[in-house]
């Protein structure tokens, strides 16, 4: 997910009570959720697509959930103990509890790669044991409905605690209305995830959110080397076909080609859908069903000049 909505879930579990375990609390939530998008500090040294290999994974992965948040719970620490030395720490801060400390900013890093994996993009949740991509399919990446119901519950917290009423209620009800959202989206996913017709079985679907429309999804299935997309509308019960693309090689002719560039090999470790197309140049552009639309081009394709494709012979037809 984007770093506002990591902020605003961080800021939220705050205002559920959290943030009275100990000083810094918020801080300690707030930035653990964002903490492992340290990540990102891989666009300074590498190249073109190299970064989609290499993102959402090690700092997502165990061992970061055990260290990140202890760095952050020391960093935490130590700059109350500046402050205390230069006598300007707030006279309202609670004490330091260093356990209490280190717990919030284990909770704020856990919640990130929870909130990743709701989306299509994917998350490497045991790296550096296993590299495997999981993936929800829940939401999109952005999700302006969930901003509201994070951010609106924020605001109705502090005013509650303003005038001195239950704010950690009100700040446990507008969690629980944030998960209940996000289910309702599982649900809307998990009976989208199906294609094809009823005398064909598709070999891969996947159910990807749309942007503000949450009760859409944009429906991909593969038939061999064929992508159908069709927009499904969980709520009037419809399914509209939108287009279809055939790539000209198959996975395993990707694959190989792949493995004669950095970028070709980072591409293909990440993509879940890759489709190979013919440029303009004559050359060989892949790109991924899940990106597949024009303005994501660019940030979401490899060239690979050299890919020899073998014709498998004929493709489904449209249904």
């Amino acid at each position: 997910m984007d770093n506002l909505t990591h902020s605003l879930f961080g800021a939220l579990m705050g205002q559920m009570g959290l943030k009275k375990k100990t000083g810094l609390a918020m801080p300690a939530l707030i930035i653990g959720a964002n903490l492992p998008d340290l990540d990102t500090a891989c666009f300074f040294w590498l190249d073109g697509v190299e970064h989609l290999g290499f993102r959402r994974g090690l700092t997502h992965g165990p061992l970061a959930m055990v260290f990140l948040p202890l760095l952050l719970a020391l960093l935490l620490k130590a700059f109350d103990s500046w402050q205390t030395g230069r006598g300007k720490r707030p006279v309202g801060r609670l004490p330091i509890d260093f356990k209490w400390l280190y717990l919030l900013s284990l909770i704020g890093c856990l919640s990130h790669p929870a909130l990743d994996w709701l989306n299509v993009y994917g998350v490497r949740l045991l790296e550096p044991f296993s590299s495997r991509w999981f993936y929800g399919d829940v939401l999109f990446i952005i999700d302006v409905w969930l901003w509201f119901l994070l951010g609106f519950g924020i605001w109705h917290s502090l005013n509650h605690e303003k005038e001195n009423l239950n704010w950690q209620r009100t700040g446990r009800i507008w969690m629980y209305l944030s998960l209940i959202y996000i289910g309702f989206n599982g649900l809307i996913s998990a009976s989208t995830a199906y294609g094809g017709s009823a005398d064909r079985k598709p070999d891969e679907v996947i159910s990807s959110p749309v942007v503000f429309w949450f009760w859409e999804r944009e429906v991909l299935w593969r038939e061999g080397r064929v992508w159908w997309f069709e927009k499904h509308d969980f709520i009037n019960n419809t399914r509209e076909p939108m287009s279809a693309v055939r790539s000209l090689c198959s996975r395993s002719a990707i694959d190989r080609a792949a493995q004669a560039t950095s970028e070709g090999r980072a591409y293909m470790f990440w993509s879940r859908a890759p489709i190979a197309e013919r440029a303009e140049d004559g050359t060989i552009v892949v790109r991924d069903a899940r990106f597949y639309d024009p303005r994501a081009r660019g940030r979401f394709e490899v060239s690979l000049p050299e890919l020899q494709c073998v014709d498998l012979g004929e493709e489904p037809r449209v249904p």
